[in-house]
């Protein structure tokens, strides 16, 4: 059906409706959203990267308790005057807190190994070794 509409849907009348109700009626309110990661299997390691733009190395908090890796950044809000009379005609950068946390079982702690440049913090989590059974003979007496 929408192949016979004249105009792309993406610039419908609907469409513009659609996102001015997205805009001002967010489904998480009063919630920054969590930042992007995407976790690679390496073989002997996993590499967690996540987006973090804008945040310098000393906002990001790494935290491990409890087999618990959280990763928190935080930004503080910087008084800046916009216009004459100091109110902002547009403001889109987002100021506050984000945080989120993973499950790192089966990974060694004391190695995980993090770097963080443009952006992307990376984080390197080893794999624990699985236990090899081990064999012996026993002597028969």
């Amino acid at each position: 059906m929408y192949s016979m509409i004249p105009f792309d849907r993406n610039n419908s009348l609907n469409s513009l409706f659609d996102d001015f109700e997205r805009n001002f009626f967010p489904t998480h309110r009063g919630q920054f959203p969590a930042f992007r990661t995407d976790i690679k299997d390496e073989g002997d390691h996993y590499l967690l990267e996540a987006e973090l733009p804008g945040f310098k190395k000393e906002d990001i908090d790494l935290d491990l308790k409890d087999g618990v890796l959280t990763i928190s950044a935080k930004h503080d809000e910087k008084v800046e005057n916009k216009g004459e009379d100091g109110k902002y005609v547009c403001r889109e950068r987002r100021t506050g807190s984000f945080s989120r946390s993973f499950d790192v079982s089966g990974i060694q702690e004391d190695a995980i190994g993090a770097a963080y440049e443009d952006g992307i913090l990376k984080l390197t989590l080893p794999k624990q070794s699985e236990a090899q059974p081990q064999s012996r003979k026993i002597a028969i007496q």
